[in-house]
């Protein structure tokens, strides 16, 4: 029992330092669906959510609830079992051929979240000799699926959107039997996008596969919310793509792969995640296949006149955002402590927007990042654009 106790006491002082520090974060608890306006456990009234992923608006959207309702009627809860056992379901095969035909691809394969599609992927296509190169702003998950990868795998990172450091590791590794260059499409904590052309040059010019995580991508990049490839004409340069069902997709949960149709093969031979963890539930599938048919060219134009509208609002006020064209306005406070307290202060105000600082970010470039939803009116985004200039003009005062 010393020992535990023990162990006990420093967790309990651990996080008393954090909560000294004003670092500490604490869950807010939804009691209504995601949408513009929902209402919190620890609010006395509804909140503009400014902080979801929920960027077309479609979580709580009549159609995705029906579908998913639909589902649960007709295969019940969940498999019981991982897929290659008895886990595999007629709408997991219609959500996947779906996205396949999305990203335009011969085939894809579906995650419990894309933390498990892109810490399963990089073992199992990555091979001792091979070299796997990854951009320094890439996703966590994406981080540790390189750390997966076996002990003969090479590991090379290169300076955010640094495409001279990457090419000089492209050339490198010429010798070696396969390149792999995996980025994000839309980085999470910057907003801006990934050099994609020049990606897209270089793996041609050393013979690299190009891997995109487009989480943050789909539904608002590109005409038709295809993603940052289509946003660059690039969508048949692309060899795999990563992504989420968990944001623009309805919201809910899950991940996938999508690419040729003998890299999904391999995946479900030999992706632990694949082969250890039960599928994503009927409901889960249906919701997030109905939401796919639910982004539109028109759905995706109107997300963009409102982030434009935000940005032109933020400008009018001063309000420096960093550069970038996706959905995510990021705000550079400095000091976590602060960029919680403009947090707090936000949702006392009626806005719910959350404060990042490290290990989410640098020391120093602690932020608030405001992700715009369609959902969101043009008086939301006025409304929220003074509130935050009021909070950040207490915050240097």
């Amino acid at each position: 029992m010393l020992k535990v106790s023990n162990f006990q006491s420093h967790l309990t002082q651990k996080i008393s330092d954090l909560k000294q520090r004003g670092t500490y974060k604490s869950a807010k608890h939804l009691t209504t669906p995601m949408q513009a306006h929902a209402h919190l456990q620890e609010m006395e009234s509804e909140v503009c959510v400014l902080s979801s992923n929920n960027y077309l608006g479609l979580a709580n959207h009549p159609a995705v609830v029906q579908a998913a309702h639909d589902a649960l009627d007709k295969f019940g809860l969940g498999t019981a079992s991982v897929r290659f056992i008895c886990g595999t379901m007629s709408v997991h095969q219609s959500l996947e051929k779906a996205l396949a035909k999305f990203h335009k691809t011969e085939a894809a394969l579906t995650y419990s979240s894309c933390w498990s599609a892109n810490t399963g992927l990089f073992s199992v296509i990555c091979e001792a000799g091979d070299v796997l190169i990854s951009d320094a702003l890439n996703h966590a998950s994406i981080i540790d699926g390189c750390r997966l990868v076996g002990k003969g795998v090479v590991r090379k990172v290169y300076g955010h959107s640094d495409m001279a450091e990457l090419e000089s590791i492209l050339k490198d590794s010429e010798n070696a039997p396969r390149r792999f260059v995996v980025t994000d499409g839309v980085f999470s904590m910057e907003g801006d996008l990934a050099n994609l052309p020049e990606i897209v040059r270089l793996c041609q010019k050393y013979n690299a596969v190009l891997i995109v995580d487009d989480s943050h991508g789909v539904g608002v990049m590109g005409k038709a919310g295809r993603g940052v490839a289509e946003h660059y004409n690039l969508e048949d340069q692309v060899d795999i793509y990563t992504g989420t069902l968990g944001k623009a997709l309805g919201g809910a949960a899950g991940g996938y792969v999508a690419g040729s149709q003998s890299l999904i093969d391999m995946l479900f031979q030999a992706s632990r995640p694949q082969i250890f963890s039960n599928a994503i539930s009927p409901v889960t599938a249906a919701g997030a296949q109905a939401a796919l048919e639910l982004v539109t060219a028109d759905r995706v134009a109107s997300l963009r006149q409102k982030i434009q509208h935000f940005k032109k609002k933020l400008h009018e006020l001063n309000i420096p955002v960093l550069k970038g064209e996706s959905a995510i306005l990021p705000i550079i406070i400095g000091e976590t402590s602060k960029a919680i307290e403009c947090s707090e202060q936000l949702l006392k105000k009626g806005f719910y927007v959350t404060g990042f600082g490290f290990p989410v970010v640098p020391e120093g470039e602690a932020r608030v990042r405001i992700q715009v939803s369609d959902d969101l009116t043009f008086d939301d985004i006025d409304e929220a654009a003074y509130a935050l200039n009021d909070v950040l003009k207490g915050l240097v005062g």
